[in-house]
């Protein structure tokens, strides 16, 4: 037992084709072979598929540069410089003052809040000393005093004069920064093929950084910021009020085949935040910083509430380089787009659109219906019934004894009918019942025999059998032979009766060893004569032969079973010397189509 496992791990499986001879189906094959071959070698040069890719590694630094002059209300003019436009840098990214609310000399001391709703008061009760909130510019000392003539207002501990102004002024104070420029500096590497790149080729030296632009060249590192947030599909006089954010989108997308090599930035912009003010509660970006100084020993201030542009520089890409393994890869993983060829054509041929009788002819073919081991049907023939019963395989319970599932009437295999039909008046015989069928048959097969008489046994008889044991309990015709087996348990009869191994054509039709050695020879016209020692094939045949005169074309997916008794008046005919004998196994009626149909 384990060496029949062993064995059965060195077996090799393949499946089964089915081969349609159309010069239609073949060129339309071809056709759509070579069509997904195409859209294939496509998609493999556009994604560069062939290739292993690596993402990439970056850093990047700014330096802006712009000079300009603006007028402030209260503090008048006043040049403007990188130090002074330039807002707090962080990683990958810089920010440039556009507009700005300036409070001048605020002092620590005690002044009236802002006028608010929830800030007016009457009386000092209405302010709470020591409170504040996240609207306050100071600590409240508990008193209420006034703010202008009209509006009372909570005092507060803080820097005075508070902010007053909360819009910032319209057009922007530093609406000249359209003109500053910025110069980018990015470093990039893949470390998989332990590659380094910057923006700034070596081809750009300092001449060529003095005098290029973006609108001449697109790899131009230095970049007007006017031309950036337009680029960006924003207006700078607008955004420059109230501030935003823009994105600097660098791309890499690098190819490092010798033959293709390729890895230049490509570089887009577009605004990152929410532009309509009305849309958000906190619309645009501002900070506040301050600028300190001291006069007669006081310590002042001058508060500046800046609105501005952020930048932020973000760097994407990746680099790809020949790779054997992913082009092997990707060979295989659309190998499977060839399954669409084979599922479109045959849903072509299994609809009305090509050809209903090939689609049928295919699908004979193609499809092998098998039944589970637990749904065996096996079928019966009596010689005292005119229909063949289907009964459900039994492993306690005698065949003889099962109820039929069905009943079905015995059909005449069309290919002897056929014959006997073209030899009728070859036989000298006229249409008659199954008896002058099976006479004509014996014509066909037995030209060497009177066509006018019953056809005698041989006369090279077998020596009598030694006496058989007697007959079990369903035995019905009394030459059946006791089996452990329940499905060779049965019968040629169902009720009491001469067997049907006593018929006169029993012998010439099933045991006669001329007709079973030329249906042999049928089948292989050029194999030798088999000799009378070699009697398996012979047995084997004429087992077929019986099935093929009893059952006609037995119903598909059943298993015909030969009576006990004739199963055994067949083995003392040809019998094996050893005497042992294999027994009934069911074999279905597809893989015997042949032998039905008249083929053996």
């Amino acid at each position: 037992m384990p060496c029949s496992k062993v064995l059965r791990l060195c077996q090799y499986e393949t499946t089964k084709l089915v081969r349609i001879q159309s010069v239609r189906l073949g060129s339309l094959k071809w056709s759509l072979n070579g069509a997904i071959l195409l859209c294939i070698c496509i998609m493999m040069l556009w994604n560069r598929k062939y290739q292993e890719f690596d993402l990439v590694v970056s850093s990047v630094t700014t330096k802006v540069k712009g000079v300009t002059q603006a007028h402030l209300p209260g503090v008048g003019d006043m040049v403007w410089d990188v130090a002074d436009y330039s807002g707090p840098q962080d990683k990958n990214s810089f920010f440039v003052v556009t507009n700005v609310i300036v409070t001048k000399n605020q002092k620590q001391g005690k002044c009236p809040e802002v006028p608010h709703k929830d800030r007016l008061c009457r009386t000092d009760k209405d302010c709470k000393k020591g409170a504040w909130d996240e609207l306050s510019h100071g600590i409240q000392t508990g008193s209420c005093v006034k703010f202008d003539v009209l509006r009372k207002t909570c005092e507060i501990s803080a820097w005075c004069p508070v902010e007053t102004k909360t819009n910032p002024p319209r057009p922007a104070v530093l609406a000249a920064a359209e003109n500053f420029t910025v110069l980018i500096k990015n470093n990039i590497r893949f470390p998989a093929f332990n590659f380094i790149r910057r923006n700034i080729l070596p081809k750009m030296d300092s001449g060529y950084l003095r005098r290029c632009q973006r609108a001449n060249d697109l790899l131009c590192p230095i970049f007007r910021l006017g031309d950036i947030v337009r680029e960006a599909g924003e207006n700078f006089t607008e955004i420059a009020v109230e501030g935003g954010v823009i994105g600097i989108l660098i791309k890499w997308d690098c190819n490092l085949d010798l033959l293709m090599h390729s890895c230049l930035p490509k570089y887009s912009f577009r605004r990152l935040d929410e532009k309509e003010s009305n849309r958000t509660l906190y619309p645009g970006l501002n900070f506040r910083y301050a600028k300190y100084n001291t006069v007669n020993g006081v310590e002042e201030r001058t508060l500046y509430k800046a609105f501005g542009i952020r930048f932020d520089v973000m760097v994407f890409g990746q680099a790809g380089k020949f790779s054997f393994i992913q082009l092997i890869l990707y060979i295989g993983s659309t190998l499977s787009y060839y399954a669409l060829t084979t599922v479109f054509i045959d849903w072509l041929i299994g609809t009305s659109c090509y050809s209903a009788e090939v689609g049928q002819n295919y699908s004979q073919k193609k499809v092998e219906a098998l039944q589970d081991n637990q749904k065996c049907i096996l079928c019966v023939s009596y010689v005292d019934e005119k229909n063949i019963r289907l009964v459900k395989r039994s492993l306690k319970k005698s065949l003889q004894d099962l109820k039929p599932i069905s009943a079905l009437p015995r059909k005449v295999n069309l290919v002897w009918q056929g014959q006997i039909q073209r030899r009728f008046m070859y036989c000298g015989l006229g249409k008659q019942e199954d008896m002058g069928h099976l006479r004509a048959v014996l014509c066909l097969l037995r030209p060497d025999v009177e066509r006018n008489h019953d056809v005698q046994p041989p006369v090279d008889r077998k020596p009598e059998p030694q006496p058989k044991p007697s007959p079990p309990s369903w035995c019905k015709c009394g030459c059946c032979s006791p089996s452990s087996l329940p499905q060779e348990e049965l019968c040629c009869r169902r009720s009491e009766g001469a067997c049907l191994t006593s018929s006169p054509l029993f012998g010439p039709l099933v045991l006669c060893r001329s007709l079973v050695e030329a249906v042999v020879l049928y089948q292989d016209p050029l194999s030798p004569r088999a000799d009378r020692d070699q009697t398996t094939a012979l047995r084997h045949c004429a087992y077929r032969q019986y099935i093929s005169w009893r059952f006609g074309v037995p119903p598909k997916e059943t298993h015909p079973v030969i009576p006990s008794c004739c199963v055994w008046r067949i083995r003392e005919e040809y019998p094996r010397p050893d005497g042992r004998y294999s027994g009934f196994t069911p074999v279905r009626t597809v893989s015997m189509q042949a032998c039905a149909n008249g083929d053996v």
